[in-house]
């Protein structure tokens, strides 16, 4: 395996990250504080506990994930994106790194930055409300596989996308709703009946009950479920970045 080609991508991407470092993380890690401000202490006070969790605690999770998805897709669509748009895709595509090696260095970078952001986040909650963590290998575990996941997913995202347009339809169409309707501010257990039915259907729901449960103890949805769903969408993922590399999708031609 050529570590070397993995480390410059993955180095390449990681300086663009310093380069950008109000927008890349101080402006989500802001972002995620104004929610803390207004649901956990304005709105959270005011409301009683849910499953014995306080309201400003309850939403952590759902707020990391909210963040995670998101710029775990953007950081790892654009990555692949701008070389694609300005040609010099070429140059990774012709040097001696194969596709697993190319994919590791994109990848690993886009993951390494949402696991990092969910980190501070998470360090910034504090500041706002106080949590216990119940299962802190679990709670690290799906940080780390749901960012490996979506960041494989963006990857997909970044080599579809004809354009600058259409890198932003899917993330904020599409992964944004699903999120804040995945229980992020709410447990699915209070919608009615059939509405509880017809939230399974969204694939978040399992990604955000998993990660509350490492926190608390509690979940929508049952643990090893929410696991194997999140491990089902990264075997997903990887099907379809082989698929790209196996056909060239866009990427050779």
């Amino acid at each position: 395996m050529n570590f070397y080609g993995i480390r410059a991508i993955y180095k390449f991407e990681m300086a663009r990250t310093w380069r950008t470092l109000m927008q890349s993380i101080a402006s989500p890690v802001l972002s995620t504080s104004l929610y803390f401000i207004v649901f956990g202490a304005a709105i959270g006070s005011r409301m009683g506990d849910i499953d014995g969790v306080s309201y400003g605690a309850f939403i952590i999770p759902g707020l990391i994930m909210l963040s995670l998805l998101s710029e775990s897709i953007s950081n790892a669509s654009f990555g692949i994106f701008f070389p694609k748009f300005s040609g010099t895709i070429y140059e990774v595509l012709s040097a001696p790194v194969s596709a697993f090696e190319v994919v590791a260095g994109y990848v690993g970078a886009a993951a390494t930055k949402s696991v990092v952001l969910g980190l501070l986040i998470l360090a910034t909650a504090r500041l706002f409300v106080d949590y216990q963590i119940a299962h802190p290998f679990w709670m690290v575990a799906f940080l780390i596989l749901t960012a490996l996941t979506f960041s494989m997913f963006g990857f997909i995202i970044g080599v579809w996308a004809d354009d600058f347009q259409k890198l932003q339809v899917i993330p904020l169409m599409v992964v944004t709703p699903l999120t804040f309707l995945g229980g992020a501010f709410y447990s699915i257990n209070m919608l009615p009946e059939f509405w509880q039915k017809v939230t399974l259907f969204n694939p978040v729901v399992y990604l955000i009950s998993g990660f509350r449960w490492a926190f608390y103890g509690v979940s929508d949805v049952n643990v090893g479920v929410s696991l194997g769903m999140t491990l089902l969408f990264l075997l997903l993922c990887m099907a379809g970045i082989w698929w790209i590399f196996r056909t060239g999708y866009k990427i050779r031609s």
